[in-house]
């Protein structure tokens, strides 16, 4: 008897995406439960002359960075269904690489948190603080995205996904677009609640 349910969705990869999403409102509380905490914190310190800090301006470059991965991630999935290896393979590690870029960019951003004149003492060293640690937390689950797309890369290239067994590499832009709306999300908290960007009024 035929099966009526289609190629694109086997059996394994179903239980798998159900996995997938789990973890990924697991994630989705822990994210915002701790940006909701960081927000009730720093708007009682609104006040304060410290908690102005300005936001390093290299948080605008790696977000539209972080926009760029997850528009390579999304054309990776659709030249998987196309069962195009190369260009998948292509596109997961030109993403894994970008990833990396975005890593580094916030490393040096946090560093100069770290360093400024808000963290020397008062009130406004719990928001710059904060605002480091979220960034911080954030760059852990992009360490963990860059692993997961260096190893679908290397997959794909080997050739275990094609237009019917597809689900890893779904998944990586699921996880992604994931990254994107809690990092644009923690943006528009820190923004609303420090200096801003410095030069740039919002």
């Amino acid at each position: 008897m035929k099966s009526l349910m289609p190629v694109s969705v086997l059996p394994t990869d179903r239980r798998y995406r159900q996995g997938g999403w789990l973890f990924l409102g697991t994630l989705l509380v822990f994210f915002f439960s701790s940006l909701l905490l960081y927000g009730i914190y720093a708007s009682s310190r609104l006040g304060d002359v410290q908690s102005s800090v300005p936001l390093p301006n290299s948080f605008l470059t790696s977000t539209v960075l972080l926009l760029c991965i997850s528009g390579l991630v999304h054309w990776s999935t659709r030249s998987v269904r196309r069962s195009k290896r190369v260009l998948t393979a292509s596109l997961l590690a030109l993403s894994a690489i970008a990833a990396v870029a975005f890593m580094a960019i916030q490393y040096v951003a946090m560093l100069g948190l770290l360093g400024g004149p808000a963290m020397q003492g008062g009130t406004g060293k719990g928001v710059a603080g904060m605002v480091v640690v979220l960034a911080f937390l954030h760059a852990l689950h992009v360490a963990g995205g860059v692993i997961a797309l260096g190893i679908v890369s290397v997959r794909s290239m080997l050739g275990k996904y094609d237009h019917e067994r597809h689900w890893p590499v779904d998944f990586a832009a699921q996880y992604w677009h994931f990254l994107d709306l809690v990092w644009l999300c923690m943006l528009a908290t820190f923004v609303a609640t420090t200096g801003g960007f410095s030069g740039i009024t919002l």
